[in-house]
């Protein structure tokens, strides 16, 4: 063991540069091949903590995940298969609350949820205290451990109360936390009241979960309700089932889908495969150099080695004592690797993964990469121990051995696929800046510049009030209000009614009188909201001209039972850059309709005024009205910046890895070039005796390495518009392919080449030739 460690330094010592970047590379590739394992792991493990997960589902109408309740709960009924059912109103909305500590109130801002009683039978929860059954209580809720522990400390919780708009609440259990990879999240969870929405059974707001018995009566659930539901009944003689597509989602399946109205974190598969598909390639093109190292080795070594067989060292000892070396080196890199997660995971960087980072929570990847490892090393060391070790040591002695034109294919093809891995990665990760700077910076159709939206559920039934305070700030311009932030999700409110014989479907936006003034939005035909809309019975809509052409709309009509039809505008990007431009309408209450519901502030800054100055005015006039609560106040890019969220995200991996890639690709230039160099040395030197220079001698090298980039380059730029083509499918509104994308792939790996070849052999071309030649 000892001559084997003794040999590892000599080698490290006498090839510091070479040996730290491959031992370097290789261990950022375990460590990036880890990261993208564990988020991979956390994706599809999505739910699967759930105990009995595959028999829970979502029932699904048609392409929204929306149901009504009296619907769902007739299906709930309709099957003994089906153990228990529960409703979730899937708007996360966010509660403000206080609890009283001798007589004096602290205040809380927390996520909340609400549900139907069962719905704690249909999901598991590992309780700490209280009972399960506590949301069959109204004045009960359920919350988190850790907000247990944010408000009460280590003290019991249960059986304190709450208090906010919503009255007052007793807190009747509290759950263990849930994994990050839940669509069931940490939060406050309330009871839906008895009979809101019992009997309506056109208002979809519902998402309805089941649990069942057992896996192989999922399928006849959907025709066992069909047969005993008679939807004519409810709905009338129009009814037909071709139009109720009744279909059952498993909960883990819920993650993959892109459904209408669903809220709960998503992931593409396609997305996914890519990552494994970059894992593969950096750890494959990291072996690569690994072995191409070792191999470039040889001509250095191989002398030393024979030498020892000359003096009684047998052939299988020497061998094994190289693979052991080389597994060991392997093994090395792997233990920086884990060194290198650790420190990731403190870095601000680790929020583009979702994953937990931690080593110790994934103990099966931990362990299969140091495996990978170990098999790296092995391949790693067989082939030059073997090679080094199949001469006869005398003619080794002599200098006569060579090197064959079959290993040298070999090697430029490996070098090949590592110079096409990287230049498919960077051509990938710059269409993939390109579509998000395109999703962020492209006209929306209304102005968002100078824009400052604030969150103002606390205190909307005072909007003069506020209004007036703002705009006392000459920088302030113009102040209008919405029930939704614009441009913040991929869809809104649905709304559906009668009109003209037919039924339409379009997204909804109530705003205030005033909205489409402040966001720009000019109106085409028709006319623009008047306050006195506010004060009808049902209101008014406006409406895109996707709505227009799709029912063929006119100014004046009605839609049943709520509001007149008063003008147009053209299409406008309300939704994520995902989505087609769907029907919408812009929409003010009537009196027949909640007044006072908007829920978000939108402040038009003059221009020239000094944005920081104005935020400030902005933050103290809410204080004034609630100094308790925590406003939101933020500027609109921030709004665009959280809904491409995870493409961002998934831009900053791509490129973190295509670097990594691009970085461990010279890693392995670097080692193939010493190899050639010294291979060569005699040749150069021969070259420099009859006259070649050496700046001649660096052209050459480049050539050979420049027709390997060219034939890489042709064969990986048709296959990276595939894939990046492919992923631009996800989006309505895309990014052109600009051709110049490609050349910048190829001339940014053409340069760092080129420079690497040409540092390298710099050297050996300046050594003194006699010298050279002279070698045996």
């Amino acid at each position: 063991m000892k001559p084997i460690f003794k040999n590892i330094l000599n080698v490290i010592r006498r090839f510091k540069l070479a040996t730290t970047l491959n031992i370097l590379g290789l261990s950022v590739a375990f460590a990036v091949f880890m990261v993208i394992m564990m988020q991979l792991s956390y994706d599809y493990g999505f739910d699967k903590f759930q105990k009995d997960y595959d028999k829970i589902f979502r029932l699904r109408v048609s392409s929204s995940s929306l149901i009504s309740r009296p619907l769902a709960e007739s299906f709930f009924k309709s099957s003994p298969h089906i153990i228990a059912g529960t409703l979730i109103i899937p708007q996360e909305e966010t509660t403000f609350f206080y609890i009283e500590n001798k007589d004096v109130r602290n205040f809380f801002k927390e996520k909340s949820l609400t549900v139907s009683p069962e719905f704690t039978d249909v999901f598991d929860f590992d309780f700490v205290y209280g009972s399960e059954n506590v949301l069959k209580s109204p004045d009960h809720v359920i919350i988190p451990l850790s907000l247990s522990r944010k408000i009460f400390g280590n003290e019991m919780s249960v059986g304190e109360q709450i208090f906010g708009e919503f009255g007052s609440r007793i807190i009747g259990a509290v759950y263990r936390d849930l994994p990050a990879n839940s669509s069931i999240v940490n939060c406050i969870y309330f009871s839906i009241k008895e009979n809101l929405d019992k009997a309506s059974w056109n208002i979809s707001n519902y998402h309805a979960y089941l649990r069942i018995d057992h896996l192989s009566n999922a399928p006849q659930l959907v025709e066992n309700f069909k047969l005993n539901f008679d939807g004519k009944a409810v709905y009338g003689e129009s009814f037909v089932w071709e139009r109720w597509a009744f279909n059952l989602t498993a909960l883990p399946d819920i993650h993959f889908m892109d459904e209408v109205n669903d809220n709960t974190p998503k992931a593409s598969k396609k997305v996914l495969l890519i990552l494994f598909v970059i894992a593969l390639m950096i750890i494959a093109i990291a072996a690569i150099n690994f072995i191409n190292f070792s191999t470039a080795l040889t001509p250095m070594r191989i002398k030393s080695i024979n030498t020892h067989r000359v003096l009684g060292t047998s052939r299988h000892i020497i061998r094994r004592s190289l693979v052991f070396e080389t597994v060991l080196l392997a093994l090395l890199s792997y233990f920086i690797a884990v060194f290198l997660i650790l420190l990731f995971h403190r870095l601000p960087l680790a929020r583009i993964v979702d994953a937990d980072l931690s080593v110790t929570a994934h103990p099966l990847i931990v362990c299969s990469t140091a495996l990978i490892a170990a098999f790296t090393g092995l391949l790693a060391g067989i082939y030059p121990s073997r090679y080094m070790t199949s001469f006869a040591p005398a003619m080794v002695l002599k200098g006569s051995y060579g090197f064959s034109h079959k290993g040298k294919k070999i090697r430029n093809t490996l070098i090949g696929i590592q110079f096409f891995a990287s230049f498919a990665l960077i051509i990938c990760a710059s269409f993939m800046y390109l579509q998000n700077r395109f999703m962020q910076n492209s006209f929306l159709g209304y102005d968002k510049d100078n824009m400052i939206v604030v969150d103002i559920w606390q205190i909307r039934n005072s909007q003069d009030a506020y209004t007036n305070q703002l705009k006392s700030f000459s920088g302030i311009d113009e102040v209008s209000y919405s029930e939704f932030l614009l441009s913040s999700a991929d869809k809104y409110m649905s709304w559906g009614g009668p009109y003209k014989g037919e039924v339409l479907g379009f997204q909804c936006i109530p705003v205030d009188y005033n909205f489409l003034k402040v966001m720009g939005i000019k109106i085409t035909e028709g006319r623009d909201f008047r306050q006195e809309d506010s004060n009808k019975q049902t209101g008014a809509f406006i409406y895109n001209e996707t709505a227009r052409k799709k029912y063929n709309l006119e100014i004046g009509s009605k839609i049943e039972s709520a509001g007149e039809i008063i003008g147009f505008i053209h299409d406008i990007n309300f939704s994520s850059f995902r989505m087609e431009i769907m029907p919408m309408a812009f929409y003010v209450r009537g009196l027949e309709f909640m007044q006072q519901n908007q829920y978000y502030a939108y402040i038009k800054v003059k221009k020239g005024t000094n944005l920081r100055v104005a935020m400030s005015h902005i933050h103290a006039t809410f204080a004034k009205f609630d100094s308790n609560y925590q406003f939101e106040v933020r500027f609109f890019d921030e709004v665009l910046q959280r809904l491409y969220e995870k493409e961002i995200s998934l831009n900053s991996l791509i490129s973190l890895f295509s670097m990594i890639a691009i970085f461990i690709s010279i890693v392995g230039v670097f080692g193939l070039v010493v190899f050639d160099s010294e291979c060569r040395r005699k040749e150069i030197g021969i070259r420099k005796v009859l006259g070649a220079s050496t700046f001649g001698i660096i052209i050459m090298f480049n050539k050979i390495y420049l027709r390997i980039l060219m034939i890489c380059f042709v064969i990986a730029a048709p296959l990276a518009w595939y894939a990046v083509h492919r992923w631009l499918e996800n989006f309505a509104f895309k990014t052109p392919m600009y051709w110049y994308v490609y050349l910048l792939a190829f001339f940014t790996v053409a340069i760092i080449t080129a420079c690497t070849v040409t540092f390298q052999n710099w050297r050996v071309a300046n050594d003194d030739p006699v010298k050279a030649i002279k070698i045996e």
